[in-house]
């Protein structure tokens, strides 16, 4: 039914990916600031009192529940928005979500979901 997607990205390509969802119809997200480091460990940086290792890099987590028949075409985006093609781009992780409740109407499941204006609302063409 619903899947969510956790995509952990550079902190510069933030807006070309909330831009490029927002295209598709992606309009409820959650964002976060974080530090971590993948396969390349961090970076060397040299100054003029030598050279030191920065393992916790900044990085910004987007968190977006969706439809499963929304998956793909928002991890494309996601993936093509936030790719310099080098080291540290990030990750995409999907994990299945069991239900959704909004807090206020106590909509359950897609009902919950629904946006005016989103990825699930818009027409085709």
């Amino acid at each position: 039914m619903t899947k969510k997607i956790e995509a952990i990205i550079r902190e510069e390509k933030l807006n070309d990916v909330k831009d490029a969802l927002r295209e598709i119809g992606i309009v409820g997200m959650n964002v976060f600031e974080i530090r971590g480091h993948g396969r390349q460990g961090g970076i060397t940086l040299t100054g003029r009192t030598g050279t030191y290792q920065v393992d916790l890099l900044p990085k910004v987590q987007l968190n977006i529940v969706l439809s499963d028949h929304n998956v793909e075409k928002t991890v494309e985006t996601i993936r093509r928005a936030a790719m310099t093609g080098q080291e540290g781009d990030g990750i995409i992780f999907i994990y299945p979500v069991e239900d959704v409740i909004r807090i206020r109407t106590g909509e359950r499941g897609r009902e919950a979901l629904m946006y005016e204006g989103d990825i699930d609302t818009r027409r085709p063409g």
